[in-house]
């Protein structure tokens, strides 16, 4: 009898892009924030708290899109010409971003050049991510087994308000993560700018919740429908208490709560999204299991996964260790 692998892929790539939306979510916002910072050694301080551990973060990504190509094939080919802008001016922001680390603290002269790389790669990269993740939601043309829209669908007002949704919750976890990582006038500053990016986070998601129903008449029966209320009320009641909980935290002067609190409201986030296209990869045409690889090739794949996951997982957890506590001027990247 075959073992069914679909669910288990379906956990290892959403596990593999909510991490990424987490580690590399705080890093692009604290590039979304950079310029807004108090002088350039403020600045310094704040890509130095990031410098160590960006690049591992986006391994995430990575795994993400070379398992959606691997175990689910179908969904790969009708996702990526849809959204094949995006995803490239999402690349090239990265790519902008992971040049300025490099060349900007070595810079000895036109270092504002590599300020505006490192602010615009980190903006591009977000507003990107955000208008993939509304167009996913929105949905894509599909005639048979094909991509049939066009490749400029994702220029509607949904991809382009998530997108903007997006930026400002990047925002909110970079802040949120300097609240930790930093000291004196830069903490301060950072849970100011917290405070500001939860307003906007909450209101964008007020906005998004009450736009997703009317894209497809299939999401709204989930959420409103006897019993499907009942039993999915718990996510906005929960969302709204860890909100609730990141507000307090930030008027306590909490330092780790208010970023375990912006992560919780990621999460919540991103089950609702979990919810509204379930069982589809292919919002709202092709399910997981239409656009799944072969079992033999799904099991030979997750041999390798297995041992991968693990050992990102070591790697990741390793490196937050070294470089935890508080980042300093006189501690800087090299």
């Amino acid at each position: 009898m075959a073992i069914d692998l679909v669910p288990v892929w379906t956990v290892i790539l959403g596990f593999a892009v909510f991490m990424y939306v987490l580690l590399d979510g705080f890093d692009l916002g604290v590039g979304i924030l950079f310029p807004f910072a108090p002088g350039d050694a403020e600045r310094t301080l704040m890509m130095n708290s990031v410098a160590p551990i960006w690049d591992g973060n986006e391994t995430w990504l990575i795994l993400g899109g070379i398992g959606l190509f691997a175990a689910f094939p179908l969904a790969f080919a009708v996702i990526m010409p849809a959204l094949y802008y995006p995803i490239l001016f999402m690349l090239l922001g990265l790519i902008f971003r992971g040049i300025a680390f490099e060349f900007r603290l070595k810079a000895k002269s036109g270092r504002k050049w590599w300020d505006r790389a490192f602010f615009g790669g980190s903006l591009v990269a977000t507003f990107s991510q955000g208008i993939v993740l509304g167009a996913f939601v929105q949905g894509f043309e599909v005639s048979g087994r094909q991509f049939a829209g066009s490749n400029l669908d994702w220029m509607r007002p949904f991809p382009l308000a998530v997108g903007a949704g997006l930026v400002v919750g990047y925002g909110m976890l970079g802040a949120t993560w300097l609240l930790m990582k930093t000291e004196g006038d830069l903490q301060r500053w950072a849970g100011a700018k917290a405070r500001a990016c939860l307003i906007g986070v909450l209101a964008f998601i007020g906005m998004v919740s009450a736009w997703t129903p009317f894209l497809q008449p299939g999401i709204a029966e989930r959420w409103f429908s006897w019993p499907n209320l009942l039993f999915l009320a718990p996510v906005p009641v929960v969302t709204g208490l860890i909100a609730w909980w990141l507000w307090d935290s930030l008027a306590r002067g909490r330092e780790v709560a208010p970023f375990l609190a912006a992560m919780g409201l990621f999460l919540m986030c991103y089950l609702g999204l979990g919810i509204s296209v379930w069982p589809n990869v292919v919002p709202h045409t092709i399910s997981l299991w239409d656009a799944a690889a072969s079992p033999k090739s799904q099991a030979f794949l997750l041999v390798g996964t297995l041992f991968l996951v693990p050992i990102i997982l070591m790697y990741t957890g390793w490196s937050y260790w070294v470089f935890r506590g508080k980042v300093r001027a006189e501690a800087g990247y090299h």
